[in-house]
């Protein structure tokens, strides 16, 4: 089963998704400063969408762009690479008949 786009995604999951070795990622958190995953219980790192484009990036200057890392880090500093995007996020689906069913049995439920 895929996650959500919007789902937040493990280092391990980011890594993969990059073809980029995890401790590169780490190494990159340490270089630029606007890639700050989220840190839980143990140091574990979760990635929201922005992270992921903004290591999307990071990558795509430095393996395809042929960037430096001082020079990636400039680049996005003074604003002349912007992140990509984030993945879009699609609007769940509400079924509204379903809605006004649940609605109804806890309204009579209550009476």
């Amino acid at each position: 089963m895929a996650k959500d786009p919007g789902a937040f995604l493990t280092i391990g999951e980011v890594s993969e998704k990059l073809g980029v070795a995890q401790h590169i990622l780490r190494y990159w958190e340490t270089k630029f400063y606007q890639l700050r995953p989220l840190q839980r219980a143990g140091n574990r790192r979760y990635y929201r969408p922005d992270d992921v484009a903004l290591a999307a990036t990071i990558n795509r200057l430095l393996n395809e762009e042929g960037y430096t890392v001082k020079g990636a880090v400039k680049a996005l500093k003074d604003g002349t690479v912007e992140p990509a995007a984030p993945a879009e996020t699609p609007a769940p689906a509400i079924d509204v008949a379903a809605l006004k069913s649940i609605r109804d049995r806890l309204a009579a439920a209550i009476s």
